[in-house]
Order: C-alpha cells, then sequence, then structure tokens
C-alpha cells in the first residue's frame, strides 16, 4: 500500500480532500479506491458553478469492472473540473493525490472535520478492510 499524504483529510467513501491556499478544496478518490476499481476508462465531470450538497452525487468514475460515485465530502460550488481526466481517466490510477484530482470546490460553509478522517484514521480504516 502507498503511503497516504499527510496534509490531506479522507472519508470512509474514500475520497480525499485538501485545503487550498485560495479557500477551495481540492477532491479525488483514493489510492485503495483506485485500485479496487480497476484501470479507469472514463469519468464524468460535473459542470463548473453546479452547486453540490454534502454526501450528494458529484461524479462518476467508470472502469472495465464497475461505475462506481464520486461523493461530495462537503457542500460548495464546483470552482473547477479536471478536464484532463476526459482524455486520460487513468491520471486517477497513476497519480490519485496529484494530477488525478476530480474536482475543486468553493465550500458553501465551514468544514465539519468531525465527519472526516485524519491520515492516521483512515489508515486504521483500511487496515480493518484488509483483516
Amino acid at each position: 500500500m502507498s503511503e497516504l499524504p499527510g496534509d490531506l483529510l479522507y472519508t470512509k467513501d474514500h475520497e480525499w480532500l485538501r485545503r487550498e491556499d485560495d479557500g477551495s478544496v481540492t477532491i479525488g478518490i483514493t489510492d485503495h479506491a483506485a485500485t479496487a476499481l480497476g484501470d479507469l476508462v472514463y469519468v464524468e465531470l460535473p459542470e463548473v458553478e453546479q452547486d453540490v450538497e454534502t454526501q450528494g452525487e458529484m461524479a462518476v468514475v467508470e472502469s472495465v469492472k464497475a461505475a462506481s460515485d464520486v461523493y461530495a465530502p462537503i457542500a460548495g460550488t464546483v470552482a473547477a473540473v479536471n478536464d484532463d481526466l476526459a482524455d486520460d481517466p487513468e491520471k486517477i490510477n497513476a497519480e490519485p493525490y496529484g494530477d488525478g484530482w476530480i474536482v475543486r470546490l468553493t465550500p458553501s460553509e465551514d468544514i465539519d472535520e468531525s465527519e472526516l478522517m485524519s491520515p492516521d484514521a483512515y489508515q486504521q480504516l483500511l487496515d480493518e478492510l484488509d483483516d
């Protein structure tokens, strides 16, 4: 298993969040999720300026194995999407915490970190799944 970046927050649904200096939040799926899905062949991205609700469907990632919804871990407005994924969805497999980001949101409210996991807590979840 790869090392989890320490500057991210995680969800039990295997999404990650990174606070950006401009106040926006970048979101993607974890290496665990990308590996479980297998080679990604298609990503359906939301529209820029689309509002998303906490735990609402935000995007869809599709592999040769399955399609999976990506849920918004926070409420907000889509500020940017990773258009590179349209032509190269496998970026998520190759660099899930870097160039494989999916969406950047402008949060509509303060982020409730009690609903999110630290890298250590997420690693503990992964360890429990492996048992």
